[in-house]
């Protein structure tokens, strides 16, 4: 398959891409400038100049593609604004399109909000005010499927491997030697290894039918606490651990303090009804090699 994809240097966009290569299929990859064009050519894709708020400097790509993968999130305060954008470029390509036969779109658990039993991907929403503006946008792309175009929503959950994102965080503070965990820290995070996230999108792309939404988790129902624990055992120092209070830490963070202390417990049916297994299924199991893979990031 081509594949036009989004975001081909973020934390999840990155996995994605060389998901895709692995897989033998071509990656037209979004690239807003010469530097990030070379990364994505050195990882197997071609890359396309343009940016996320110019859509003429993309839309042909995209129309030229079998499938339009967009990972990529904006992370100036329009960030809401410019992916209504996005999507919006990637329908219309689509719909000039003889080839674009699927449009995935990345979401996030947190549109779920906080949990008191399983969630599925047919569980209500309460989202969390960080990730509230997701829940239209969604709705959009799903709304948007016709006989001729398949639609997909992906929600991982906190993904973690390699130096980046919400874990990799945690492991920088341990290895700073101080790790603040905003709230009591006996929420639980849905997690999802980054690679295992991206074998998704695959799957999702190639499979015929693959339409609807797609929770992505490794199902370990880990606590904030253990997953510090764990990591604090194979920092350089131990480290010490603060508490954080969330009305102190609103005031730093805003509305992100209050996803991080969401406790969800989230289930993952749909994807594993396309032969999707995680292959990490445990932060905390695994915190000795997540360690190392930071590390590595680093000196890279």
């Amino acid at each position: 398959m081509r594949i036009f994809l989004t975001g081909a240097t973020g934390y999840i966009g990155t996995a994605v891409l060389d998901a895709f290569v692995r897989s033998g299929h071509r990656v037209d990859a979004l690239a807003r400038n010469s530097m990030k064009a070379s990364e994505v050519q050195a990882r197997g894709a071609t890359p396309v100049l343009g940016d996320l708020t110019e859509p003429a400097s993309y839309a042909d790509a995209a129309a030229a593609a079998d499938a339009l993968v967009h990972t990529a999130l904006d992370d100036s305060p329009r960030k809401a604004e410019v992916d209504s954008r996005v999507i919006d470029t990637l329908l219309a390509s689509a719909a000039a399109s003889r080839s674009v036969e699927c449009l995935i779109y990345t979401s996030g658990v947190w549109v779920i909000g906080s949990t008191t039993s399983p969630a599925d991907e047919t569980a209500p929403l309460n989202p969390a005010e960080f990730s509230s503006w997701r829940v239209a946008h969604e709705e959009r792309v799903l709304a948007a499927a016709t006989d001729t175009l398949r639609t997909a929503v992906i929600r991982p959950g906190v993904v973690y491997g390699g130096s980046r994102g919400i874990i990799g965080d945690v492991l920088k503070d341990a290895s700073n030697s101080l790790i603040r965990v905003i709230g009591s820290g006996e929420n639980r995070w849905p997690l999802v290894y980054d690679r295992d996230l991206a074998d998704l999108y695959v799957r999702v792309a190639v499979t015929l039918g693959a339409s609807g939404l797609f929770h992505a988790n490794d199902e370990g129902d880990e606590q904030v606490n253990d997953i510090v624990a764990a990591i604090s055992q194979h920092a350089p120092t131990k480290p010490s651990v603060r508490h954080v209070p969330i009305a102190e830490a609103r005031k730093k963070m805003g509305p992100y303090a209050d996803a991080l202390a969401l406790d969800q417990v989230v289930r993952s049916p749909r994807a594993h009804a396309l032969g999707w297994n995680p292959s990490l299924k445990s932060v905390a199991g695994n915190a000795a090699r997540l360690m190392e893979e930071w590390r590595r990031g680093h000196r890279d």
